[in-house]
């Protein structure tokens, strides 16, 4: 500085102005012109801030074009993060904004369930049952609105495949057919059998007349079919099983006819020998037959055993005999082509799948569904078989309440007295148990709701793909709806068979059960509502004796379930889910038929299956 007095340094106008300047222009370049190169910043820039800062920026010039240079190299990279980045959180927002409008219109859907049937039933009794369910399947939408990207839960398969999968197919290996060409001479006779029931009342019927004729060393005329005000049916044996294929392969055991002879018509047509149900105690031993039924077959030459079903129990046994049960069961009876072939395209659409896996889709099958190739288009799609019996007649036959009100009180009696009147007669001379009794008990079949609990609590998802068997269900779609809306991806025979496919079938009501036969069998798991009913009885047997401990099968404890519904209002979902899980496994603990138990339903011991 000069000293006071002296004449003041000129100002740096200029400089001053290209400092203001250059800022100006650095402060208003749009977007595109930070990224034009370097004509800019290592120019106009620099001369911007004058000599005195040549250093300072040439730095600046320096590290912004190193800035410069790395964006540039990764614009692309970064434009491509940013979208994905947003395109992520946009799908999330999505799917978390259809998962709350599904759990809503599933809960809007059960509520509007339940106070329709509010409305119905009147009575404050059903309302709280009613409202329990309620409760229960909204837990179960929530649940399974949580669980969508979840991984599955453990397949119920692996549960029991280890120790399962060392029993393997053997009744037809007998090492001593019974009959042993037994002379014809020697021969006491014919027995002719005219079943009652359903298709499986009647498997279970023929494959008893088998042993019977076995055990009284007699030729057996192939059986007849009752007709059923229930079922009806008029399907006779080669409608439905392969009566030449029936013969052939029992012939060492039992000598078989298509029709009774000549010569003994008369003595039938006169009922001299007949025998019905009601003269044979139900699960008759040996000593019965042969005490009551041999000395009318050596009299008259046949015996026609009416009205037969199960007539005949499981221990004590002779072990040929009881073997020759499962080869009937197990091998002889096969069905005709035409349902084999129906069946085959209900098991491929269901699988989206042209080839068949396994002996046992090759017992049920045959060669209607082309063999497994080592190169497949897709893995076939699993699927759940539910046997849903909430049919009228199994409604009515329970005696229970299922939460319908006077008016469905006032329809189930009048389908017992069309259709069970030995029923009531019989309710008559006995004492009356409660509906509640008998639902605590487990004597009452699931109800659709209740079915869909077990399924959720299993940790069943929303996307399984689920098989109902079973025909018309009592209440409806209504009754439908808590199973409809958790698990959309429900089929039936009716929608997975055209009109046309099924018209063969029309006023058959046995045919369809056997399309639901294979239906079930072949499925991935299938799961029972009622283990009392002969197709489920039916279909698990066939399961253990082909599957090679992959085909799972869930039993539900009926008491076991009553007693944890009962705490419906209260459970939380949590418990409810270990304790149905708890249930379900400790139901399917026995590895060996117990004594007494049917071999249809549990074959595994040393008669029908080999252990290794």
């Amino acid at each position: 500085m000069g000293k006071k007095g002296s004449p003041r340094s000129p100002r740096p106008k200029p400089r001053d102005r290209q400092e203001k300047t250059g800022r100006r222009s650095l402060d208003t370049l749009t977007e595109n012109d930070l990224f034009i190169g370097r004509r800019i910043f290592g120019s106009e820039v620099s001369k911007a801030h004058g000599s005195k800062h040549d250093g300072s920026s040439n730095k600046f010039s320096y590290s912004w074009k190193k800035q410069h240079s790395w964006l540039h190299r990764n614009f692309k990279s970064l434009l491509l993060m940013i979208s994905v980045t947003g395109f992520i959180f946009f799908m999330d927002a999505i799917m978390v904004s259809i998962f709350h409008s599904d759990r809503s219109s599933v809960v809007h859907d059960i509520s509007r369930l339940s106070n329709v049937t509010l409305h119905k039933n009147g009575s404050s009794q059903d309302a709280s049952r009613v409202q329990m369910y309620s409760r229960l399947l909204n837990l179960a939408s929530n649940s399974l609105a949580k669980n969508v990207f979840k991984p599955d839960a453990p397949n119920f398969r692996e549960v029991t495949s280890s120790k399962s999968s060392q029993w393997k197919p053997c009744a037809d290996n007998n090492k001593k057919p019974v009959a042993l060409e037994r002379s014809r001479e020697m021969n006491n006779g014919y027995i002719m059998v005219s079943a009652n029931g359903g298709l499986n009342q009647q498997r279970v019927a023929i494959c008893n007349a088998v042993a019977v004729a076995a055990l009284l060393n007699a030729s057996l005329v192939l059986p007849r079919f009752l007709y059923s005000n229930v079922w009806k049916d008029p399907s006779q044996f080669g409608d439905i099983y392969q009566d030449e294929h029936f013969i052939e392969y029992l012939k060492d055991d039992v000598h078989i006819v298509k029709d009774l002879p000549q010569h003994l018509q008369n003595i039938d047509n006169k009922n001299l020998s007949l025998v019905t149900d009601a003269e044979l105690v139900k699960e008759a031993k040996p000593v019965d037959y042969i005490e009551h039924v041999l000395p009318l077959l050596k009299k008259y030459g046949m015996v026609h055993l009416f009205g037969y079903g199960n007539r005949l129990g499981f221990d004590p046994l002779p072990f040929d005999v009881q073997r020759l049960r499962c080869k009937c069961n197990f091998h002889a009876l096969k069905f005709i082509l035409k349902i084999q072939e129906a069946g085959s395209l209900l098991v491929k659409r269901i699988r989206r799948s042209e080839t068949r896996r396994g002996r046992l889709d090759e017992a049920l099958l045959g060669e209607s569904m082309a063999k497994d190739s080592d190169k497949r288009d897709q893995e076939p799609l699993k699927y759940l078989a539910l046997h849903l019996r909430f049919e009228e007649d199994m409604v009515a036959y329970s005696l229970c309440d299922f939460g319908g009100g006077e008016t469905e009180r006032r329809e189930l009696q009048a389908y017992r007295e069309d259709h069970f009147p030995l029923l009531l007669k019989r309710l008559e001379k006995s004492k009356s148990v409660s509906p509640k009794e008998l639902r605590k008990t487990g004597k009452c079949p699931l109800t659709p709701e209740e079915a869909t609990l077990v399924l959720a609590g299993l940790g069943s998802k929303r996307g399984t793909y689920i098989y109902l068997a079973g025909s018309q269900i009592y209440g409806g779609s209504s009754r439908m709806l808590p199973l409809t809306t958790l698990y959309p991806n429900l089929v039936t025979k009716e929608t997975l068979l055209t009109p046309q496919e099924l018209a063969p079938f029309k006023n058959f009501s046995s045919q369809l059960a056997a399309l639901d036969f294979i239906a079930c069998a072949a499925s991935d798991v299938f799961a029972m509502t009622d283990s009392g009913s002969q197709l489920s009885s039916l279909v698990s047997g066939f399961r253990t004796y082909y599957g090679d401990g992959r085909a799972g099968t869930l039993r539900p404890n009926k008491k076991r379930l009553a007693a944890i519904l009962s705490d419906g209002e209260t459970i939380k979902w949590e418990s409810f889910e270990n304790r149905v899980r708890k249930m379900v496994e400790e139901s399917n603990k026995v590895s060996v038929r117990p004594y007494g138990r049917s071999i249809y339903r549990q074959p595994k011991c040393p008669e029908c299956m080999c252990k290794f």
